[in-house]
């Protein structure tokens, strides 16, 4: 298979199946559970294959053009198979966690095309091989996850819906007004001929400085920085499938993989660090990590915590990609897999507790670790891992976070890095304390609150796999971490052999 057909192959798998999904009919439940693990095992093993033939220095491109001087563009570089990736593998285990939650909601047929497309906008983004392409994908990503953020269509949900809508369009604009004046004023940037921008006239640097302030104001939206952040918190009234795909798969990630495509394939690094972008990109990430941490312990309900959580931890992202070094970029990238791994996990358990227990304050979760041990040990490996506690895969991120910041010459992020690994104590510990060491209404008086008995299992099946499996991977990434194509060993070898060498 030629490497073009491949990488059409790979995004149409979710395409055809959101069009066939849309023609089926409603009660159409095993064709339609067929079709979306199909799809999700498919595009799983054609991005393996593309891990493999990359490293074996295969080549995988296609393009065509669209007006002159302008070019649709997708290529498979090491950067973008490593989001590819992961979006796969965690798409597989949303697609296993939806089918169980929406077992018997209304509306599944709408639900999983529009989830299908979502699919299709983030490999294409993963996939996208200059500005422009990038560009169409990251908008059909905005226009495909709305329907699943006012899934419910209560009035609560269609308002959170509103914000997102505002919120995301309104940097979709910003962002295309960004890539406008750059194709400008450079032409149609492919991502990796950063040599485009470093050539340009110097009268020309306030310019791109000011254009790249644009463009991270357009990506800020999607990957919460503050103050930008406000529509993932009011987005928490989403079913717990769509929870964790906005926050470790899709939007959240797009966000922050702009970013990193923006520092590293647009301008450069060194071009970055010459404009003095980077110093600022490390002042956003600190504020937004402290501020994300300070929100995310004043919550007293599981998602909103888990939410404010999130825009503290993808801010570490941003955060090593502002330390100019190798350690700095090693963390941000591996930290891109390594979250996704860590938050899929617990919006899923959050997902359990409420469709188990009916439980979605903190302060009801005492003794539920005795009622759903499974899901509380997957709930209890995320949790240490965003603390930074090792073996789990969160503890290397801020190893390289930190030693990269001395590599940089930037003491001082260590102590935003302790700040918030306390912070992210203070907010998770509680939550396992009342799991594992409070008695709950089994001890005491009272029932557990729309308690289900599910045969043998603590919860449906298709709910509690999914937890366990993504919480063991989180271990195991980090027990195995110097192992061939872990996240960490993965992100080492981009940042060997495409940046920084």
């Amino acid at each position: 298979m030629s490497g073009g057909v491949l990488l059409l192959a790979t995004l149409c798998t979710s395409l055809f199946t959101a069009l066939l999904i849309f023609l089926l009919p409603e009660r159409a439940f095993r064709a339609r559970t067929g079709l979306n693990l199909g799809a999700a095992l498919v595009k799983l093993t054609l991005v393996a294959w593309m891990v493999w033939g990359l490293s074996r220095g295969h080549a995988y491109a296609l393009e065509f053009p669209v007006l002159e001087g302008l070019a649709f563009v997708l290529r498979a570089d090491a950067l973008g198979i490593m989001f590819a990736g992961l979006s796969s593998l965690l798409w597989l285990f949303t697609t296993i966690y939806a089918i169980g939650y929406l077992e018997d909601s209304p509306n599944r047929k709408r639900f999983f095309g529009f989830f299908s497309l979502c699919v299709a906008s983030t490999l294409g983004i993963s996939l996208a091989g200059n500005l422009f392409t990038f560009l169409i994908f990251y908008e059909l990503l905005t226009l495909s996850t709305y329907p699943l953020v006012v899934h419910r269509g209560t009035a609560k949900a269609l308002a959170a819906g509103g914000v997102y809508l505002r919120f995301t369009l309104t940097a979709g604009l910003v962002l295309m007004i960004g890539m406008i004046a750059l194709h400008v004023l450079a032409g149609d940037i492919r991502f990796g001929e950063r040599e485009i921008l470093a050539g340009l006239d110097l009268d020309r640097r306030p310019l791109l400085v000011g254009l790249f302030w644009v463009l991270i104001a357009g990506f800020g939206v999607k990957a919460a920085l503050v103050p930008l952040h406000g529509w993932l918190p009011r987005a928490m009234v989403a079913p717990a499938p769509v929870s964790a795909l906005l926050h470790a798969v899709a939007v959240v990630k797009a966000g922050a993989f702009g970013i990193v495509r923006l520092v590293y394939d647009v301008y450069g690094i060194e071009l970055s660090a010459e404009l003095g972008l980077l110093a600022g990109l490390v002042a956003v990430a600190s504020v937004t990590i402290l501020y994300g941490s300070l929100r995310a312990l004043a919550q007293q309900e599981l998602k909103p915590r888990l939410a404010y959580s999130t825009v503290s931890q993808v801010a570490y992202i941003v955060l090593g990609i502002g330390l100019f070094g190798p350690l700095g970029t090693i963390a941000a990238f591996s930290h891109l897999l390594h979250q996704g791994l860590m938050k899929v996990t617990l919006f899923f358990c959050a997902g359990n507790y409420a469709e188990e227990l009916g439980i979605h304050r903190i302060d009801d979760l005492d003794g539920a670790g005795r009622r759903m041990p499974l899901t509380s040990l997957a709930f209890t490996v995320g949790a240490l891992g965003m603390i930074g506690l090792p073996p789990v895969v969160g503890f290397f991120s801020k190893w390289y976070l930190g030693t990269g910041a001395i590599q940089a010459g930037m003491p001082w992020v260590i102590a935003v890095l302790v700040a918030s690994s306390l912070l992210n104590a203070a907010y998770f510990l509680p939550i396992l304390g009342r799991l594992w060491f409070l008695p709950g209404p089994d001890h005491g008086v009272g029932e557990w609150p729309e308690e289900r008995r599910l045969g043998r299992l603590e919860t449906h099946a298709w709910l509690l796999v999914p937890a366990v499996a993504t919480a063991l991977f989180s271990l195991v990434a980090g027990l195995l971490a110097g192992m061939p194509f872990s996240p960490l060993e993965w992100a080492t070898r981009v940042v060997n052999t495409e940046y920084l060498p």
